[in-house]
């Protein structure tokens, strides 16, 4: 079973430029796309329902083209739940959540695009909550028995191998040490990171370029989206990659595959 997740930094844009060509040529069982900044109405009918996949979309309710998460996905959950049901968090539309009762053992496969924390105080505070509520939010499903699969941008580089230039960024967003702490309490509780559980020592991968700076030419860059997977799931990723030579977005794809 393969999953793919990508910020893909504006559905329609990237389509038109050809970005919907990796997804066809690779045919993931899931596909997880990030910052769609879009409604699903606006999208091609190929875009929006493609052949042999059930498509689910989340989109900013009050701020258009910004923000919104999509899910494409060969199997048809039991469940689909759009946020956490606390208003100020769900408006921007940061999360798909699929509940696969009777396949995959009671999986549940969620999707989030993290809010960045720039822009003062108060983006800052709005992003450690949001942090906080889908923490409790999956132990919750994890006393429930649920396996969990979480993925997409998280907006943090979480140690120094993660990122090009750890030093100069000890006091800007994406590296400040309140929001690593929160990754290491999401360890802390059970969920593995599948990229560096298998690849612990490996540098230079990076996920989110700066494009103004033309970073990605020279790798200047930050590993900032992740596959997390349950404990209890973490013996089944049998790989982790990074496709860092896909182009068109400031974030590339990442992919699992579990047995």
């Amino acid at each position: 079973m393969r999953m793919i997740s990508w910020n893909i930094n504006g559905l329609r844009a990237r389509y038109k430029k050809g970005a919907w060509d990796f997804f066809l040529k690779e045919q993931p069982d899931f596909f997880c796309l990030q910052e769609i900044k879009c409604e699903a109405q606006e999208l091609p009918d190929e875009v929006r329902t493609p052949s042999g996949y059930f498509s689910y979309f989340n989109s900013s309710k009050g701020r258009k083209g910004y923000s919104g998460v999509a899910i494409y996905s060969q199997h048809e959950p039991s469940k689909v739940v759009y946020g956490f049901d606390i208003p100020h968090l769900d408006q921007e539309g940061r999360m798909i959540e699929l509940h696969f009762d009777d396949i995959y053992g009671g999986l549940v496969l969620i999707n989030l695009y993290f809010p960045n924390g720039g822009g003062g105080a108060e983006r800052l505070a709005y992003k450690l909550a949001f942090y906080d509520a889908f923490l409790a939010h999956i132990d919750t499903l994890r006393k429930l028995g649920k396996k969990i699969v979480f993925c997409g941008d998280v907006n943090t580089a979480h140690t120094e191998i993660d990122l090009a230039r750890p030093k100069e960024n000890e006091k800007n967003t994406g590296f400040l040490p309140e929001e690593r702490a929160w990754l290491d309490e999401v360890v802390d509780h059970g969920y593995v990171d599948t990229f560096r559980h298998l690849h612990p020592r490996k540098i230079d991968a990076y996920t989110y370029w700066d494009q103004k700076t033309r970073a990605r030419e020279r790798n200047v860059g930050w590993r900032i989206d992740y596959f997390f997977v349950s404990s209890d799931l973490v013996s089944k990723v049998s790989s982790a990659v990074i496709h860092g030579e896909i182009l068109g977005s400031d974030h590339c794809p990442i992919e699992i595959e579990m047995k």
